[in-house]
């Protein structure tokens, strides 16, 4: 890992730990064990750096949807392993929890860049959500109470607010509860 790389997780790992404003230049100097100078060389200001976290992060997400879309045809499968990849993210804390989801949380104390890529994220992801959710009601694996797209909120705001409740209780096992009850209700709808 480069540098730049180092920076960028040391970031990621501050901010799921205690938001944008609980962590500096300072905090990824020490852990990295590089000098202030040399971060800001690759990220001039903290804008820069969570910016272009932001923006990796919502790429490599978008690119795992793309490679699930590739290798899991059913939505209902899609959706399974959406919710799977964050049990197991939660399960071994590799990323237990969403850095966007984290961010949107501060939005009215981030800077206009890095707000504009968490919306960014949100909309891609709840732009994916609905158009599984339109394609599993087609095929009559899902049975919506409401149109796709504000199914996709509620299914975004379940995952997101499942990990806070996995968070608070600090018992990954919460994720899973209520996420699967929440598919099942996908599934079981009138």
């Amino acid at each position: 890992m480069n540098t730049s790389e180092s920076i960028l997780a040391c970031a990621r790992q501050l901010i799921a730990a205690g938001g944008y404003n609980g962590f500096s230049y300072a905090d990824i100097a020490d852990t990295v064990g590089i000098r202030k100078p040399s971060i800001h060389h690759h990220f001039p200001t903290k804008v820069d750096l969570v910016r272009t976290l932001v923006t990796q992060y919502r790429e490599a997400a978008q690119a795992a949807i793309e490679e699930l879309e590739r290798h899991v045809k059913h939505p209902a499968g899609q959706l399974r392993a959406y919710v799977g990849y964050w049990e197991a993210c939660i399960g071994d804390a590799s990323a237990p929890f969403c850095i966007c989801a984290l961010l949107a949380g501060e939005m009215p104390l981030l800077p206009e860049q890095v707000a504009a890529e968490v919306r960014a994220h949100f909309r891609f992801l709840s732009t994916w959500l609905t158009s599984v959710l339109e394609r599993g009601a087609a095929e009559q694996a899902f049975r919506l109470a409401q149109p796709a797209r504000t199914e996709a909120e509620v299914l975004m705001a379940a995952v997101h607010g499942a990990m806070l409740s996995a968070r608070a209780y600090g018992d990954a096992g919460v994720f899973s509860t209520v996420m699967h009850a929440h598919l099942a209700r996908l599934a079981t709808l009138p």
